[in-house]
């Protein structure tokens, strides 16, 4: 298939444009695991990411009610519009993933798909897990190594394993290799899948939303490998002898480091900042 994708291009008179993270997906065996991780029922509305030239598009109009197929690249959206010209199902959606509107797009129960440039993967994941509506399931081909990353337990927690976690349990379906991809990137990638709730996984409490969360775990990775005391002193402004009390109240060492703590103990220590703040501020 890559012979394929590389002559339609040719035809065009394009070519992978790295500026936009374009790397094709090409390997049929990878396609069809992204597209069984997906679950699909004939009922489904799928959103799919970097839709490319259709490679992933077709055996997904092949079992969902609707693909809503977003791509940037005018030139791949000319192949897509012609290529599916005769799917009622297929929605050729031109424009950025980042700035279009998830509520314009999508209303209901949704799943998204795709192959994510490894350049904007965190901010596409952040776009729909943090977007309303929510979908209740993605599945993605990311970076290898961010999918490591995000599917890690304490001791190796990272901001965007806890920013991941927070909303569903995300799981490595498949590893795919570089050659599995045209052109050919220079790192392996892995197909991720994040089963996603109606609520995020952790209650906060009344008062608290997931913005004053999200601030208190990013002033906890804020300096790597400092204690949470002075992580969370320099990074929420408090007096050391503040976040010292609120991550004594939480139940959580002070001199540990952002890394080992559970997204429950991150809700604990939320829910100290948050009363700190609200009664010395």
């Amino acid at each position: 298939m890559t012979e394929s994708v590389a002559a339609l291009l040719r035809a065009r008179g394009l070519r992978p444009r790295k500026r936009l993270g374009q790397n094709f997906l090409t390997d049929p065996v990878a396609l069809d695991r992204i597209v069984a991780a997906a679950d699909l029922a004939p009922s489904d509305l799928v959103v799919e990411v970097g839709a490319g030239v259709g490679t992933l598009t077709g055996p997904l109009a092949e079992r969902a009610a609707r693909v809503l197929a977003l791509e940037l690249d005018d030139g791949l959206v000319d192949i897509l519009r012609e290529r599916f010209s005769a799917s009622p199902n297929v929605e050729i959606v031109h424009g950025d993933v980042l700035r279009l509107s998830l509520s314009d797009l999508v209303e209901g129960s949704y799943k998204v798909v795709g192959n994510l440039p490894y350049y904007i993967t965190s901010a596409v994941l952040r776009r729909f897990l943090s977007g309303t509506p929510r979908p209740r399931l993605m599945v993605v081909t990311v970076q290898r190594e961010v999918a490591e990353r995000a599917v890690a337990e304490p001791g190796e927690m990272s901001l965007l394993a806890v920013s991941i976690q927070f909303y569903g349990h995300p799981s490595i379906v498949a590893r795919i290799p570089a050659g599995a991809f045209y052109p050919v990137p220079k790192v392996d990638s892995a197909v991720m899948r994040i089963d996603i709730g109606e609520q995020p996984v952790v209650h906060l409490g009344e008062g608290i939303d997931e913005a004053e969360f999200f601030r208190v775990v990013r002033a906890g990775f804020s300096q790597k490998r400092k204690k949470l005391r002075n992580s969370l002193s320099a990074g929420l402004r408090f007096a050391p002898a503040e976040a010292e009390q609120a991550l004594e109240q939480a139940g959580v060492d002070p001199g540990r480091r952002a890394e080992t703590l559970s997204l429950q103990e991150w809700a604990r220590v939320t829910q100290n900042v948050h009363a700190l703040g609200r009664a010395d501020r």
